[in-house]
């Protein structure tokens, strides 16, 4: 297990042993679950009924590739464009073609972005907004790099054009004018451990996730340190901080096309929130707990339209959440959650590390090393599993998934009217990637 230096979020018995033997670990805003942490799994949710049945349908999928670039293990992929973007242990960012069979003729080389400053640590998370990509680190930070397009002429038998993409470190946030404003006034300190305080606008832990709101105005990253915040993208200033939003570790956040801020946590459970609606207020308030894992949450995915959100945990299910439709002030007002537990999608050996959803699909990966395609039936509380995808020798950390149908019907190998096709990318601590091609029948 040379390669777990940076842990899975997943609790231990002896980490739980070692919690409620150590004097005074409540006053740590550092997680002792975060920090060295297991991939074994908790038992599975007897009591939650099960939505998956045996595969009804003849899905067809492959292996199309494997990238091999990275030399220590991936932990976040993102997709923009026309292109891969993966982050690894070691603080390396690299770019890849995301058209599979550029990959297949090329060979991998010349694509690493930037190792960030000074800093080897994991890189939790990534996303681009515009020609900016944000990485979220190990080390507290949110580094934010620009995207330049330069056009030349490269020396080719037929002197083609090609775009030539430049990456800088432009910022990294909290920037140094953030934090220098609020070093003069007592009220901007918050306490992070016994006798320590700092300015709230610092994460003072591993930041694990990102995400963007709809109209790509705000980022919010969630913290180990049971914080998360919202940033304005124009100018990176921290807007909000929301403070003991959790219990222990936050692994994940999502955010609704509504503007439903979804947080899930090593504490087992996942929280709502919503931004005030009063005139002047921007703070985001709790609206609904949803407590029917058993176990650290590690991973979230919302539909496109944010009706369904699924869960991943290390109880080895993900369950799905459907949200009620009324008013989620009345709803936090009566004491419950605007969602309702719909089951658990079950199939998985050890522990649900990532997710990711996209139309009727969602695809899971665990600590069992292997990915799981899920279709949801017509009725929406139906789900059969469509695959399983085998052959990483690691866990699989980190997916990302697109639409291929349009260049599939273009010329690809599956030119099939019948059938939608995806491409599924695979990260894993085996420090590869995979890509994966997924045809689904549309009856």
């Amino acid at each position: 297990m040379g390669l777990l230096q940076c842990p899975l979020c997943c609790y231990s018995q002896n980490q739980q042993q070692h919690e409620k033997t150590e004097p005074h670990s409540h006053d740590h805003i550092h997680s002792e679950s975060s920090t060295s942490s297991s991939i074994s799994s908790q038992p599975s949710l007897p009591s939650v009924p099960s939505l998956s049945s045996q595969q009804s349908q003849t899905t067809h999928h492959k292996l199309l590739t494997t990238i091999n670039g990275h030399s220590s293990p991936i932990f976040s992929l993102t997709l923009h464009s026309k292109f891969l973007y993966s982050g690894s242990s070691n603080s390396e960012i690299r770019r890849f073609d995301k058209d599979p069979f550029a990959l297949q003729s090329s060979n991998n080389t010349n694509n690493l972005v930037s190792i960030s400053h000074g800093s080897k640590s994991t890189i939790k998370s990534m996303i681009v907004v515009n020609d900016m990509l944000f990485s979220a680190h190990q080390d507290h930070k949110i580094r934010v790099w620009k995207i330049e397009t330069t056009t030349k002429i490269t020396a080719t038998s037929d002197s083609t054009n090609h775009d030539q993409r430049l990456f800088k470190c432009i910022a990294t946030l909290p920037t140094f004018n953030d934090r220098f404003s609020k070093l003069f006034s007592s009220k901007n300190y918050v306490e992070v451990r016994r006798h320590k305080k700092c300015t709230w606008v610092n994460h003072v832990d591993a930041v694990s996730s990102l995400a963007i709101s709809k109209d790509g105005f705000f980022l919010y990253s969630a913290s180990w340190d049971r914080t998360f915040k919202i940033w304005r993208v124009s100018d990176f200033k921290c807007l909000e901080s929301v403070k003991n939003a959790h219990e222990d570790a936050i692994n994940a956040i999502v955010v609704s096309s509504d503007g439903i801020v979804y947080t899930g946590s090593a504490d087992k459970k996942i929280k709502i929130w919503k931004k005030k609606n009063h005139e002047g207020e921007k703070k985001h308030f709790l609206i609904g707990t949803l407590e029917k894992h058993k176990s650290s949450v590690n991973a979230l995915a919302l539909n496109k339209n944010g009706s369904i959100l699924y869960s991943g945990a290390c109880d080895r299910s993900i369950l799905v959440w459907e949200k009620i439709d009324n008013n989620v002030e009345n709803c936090s007002e009566l004491g419950q959650g605007p969602m309702n537990l719909v089951g658990a999608l079950r199939g998985h050996t050890k522990a649900i590390l990532c997710l990711v959803a996209m139309d009727n699909l969602v695809c899971s990966g665990s600590a069992d090393n292997s990915i799981r395609i899920w279709k949801r039936g017509i009725d929406e509380k139906s789900y059969s599993c469509l695959a399983v995808l085998q052959g990483h020798r690691k866990p699989v950390k980190c997916l990302a998934m697109i639409d291929d149908s349009k260049r599939g019907k273009n010329g690809g190998d599956d030119d099939d009217d019948d059938c939608s096709s995806y491409l599924v990318y695979s990260g894993s601590l085996d420090c590869d990637i995979k890509v994966w091609q997924i045809c689904v029948p549309l009856i």
